[in-house]
């Protein structure tokens, strides 16, 4: 056994900081991220709780600009029917939103659940095998706060229909599209989302989300 670390003020305070400055970016500079970047957040992915340690997430890496241009295709598709969606001004504002980095992000990849997996011979997961899911989803967050430490944006883009992403990528048809991601440098950076500067929704205060019973 390695020697436990010390985390002290210093660190925590550090911490919080990743976290207040973690940003879903839209706009990226076209500048490549360094290579082997992407399997080191990937390896750091892989430490994320898993229930059962079954660690069902599924990272794949788009770089061929054929299936880039599918999801694309599928995201056109899929945001001109939000806008549509959408009623009087916040159709207006809807329609301002940059939702996609696709033409500048020089990484994207896609990242799937398998439910299905052995691995873990299915502790936790047989009255909720949604949890396959939801551990996938703290890998990525995994992701997301990594890349942020080493200056990186990364982009969750949901906008799509996953049996197309699913059918584009050419992966097992029972494994559970999470999201798309675009991976790179950002071109600006903030503490506060840009939802909430571009007035589309803003952050409520915490009291909000606790309850007591």
């Amino acid at each position: 056994m390695t020697d436990q670390p010390i985390f002290d003020a210093t660190f925590r305070a550090r911490l919080a900081d990743l976290i207040a400055w973690r940003r879903d970016v839209r706009a990226f500079r076209t500048a490549p991220v360094p290579a082997g970047t992407f399997e080191r957040l990937v390896s750091l992915a892989c430490l994320a709780p898993s229930v059962g340690l079954s660690q069902p997430w599924r990272f794949v890496r788009v770089a061929d600009p054929a299936r880039r241009a599918k999801v694309r295709a599928s995201f056109e598709q899929c945001n001109a029917a939000a806008l549509a969606a959408q009623d009087g001004d916040r159709a207006q504002l809807y329609a301002r939103l940059k939702l996609a980095g696709f033409d500048q992000a020089p990484e994207q990849f896609a990242v799937f659940s398998d439910r299905s997996t052995e691995q873990g011979h299915g502790l936790g997961r047989r009255t909720m095998p949604e949890m396959a899911d939801y551990s996938t989803v703290a890998a990525i967050y995994t992701v997301w706060l990594a890349a942020r430490a080493e200056g990186l944006g990364l982009g969750w883009v949901s906008i799509l229909d996953p049996a197309e992403v699913t059918a584009a990528l050419d992966v097992p048809a029972d494994w559970r599209f999470v999201g798309y991601f675009c991976l790179g440098y950002p071109e600006h950076e903030d503490d506060v989302p840009a939802l909430e500067r571009a007035a589309w929704e803003r952050r409520r205060e915490v009291k909000r989300f606790i309850f007591e019973r």
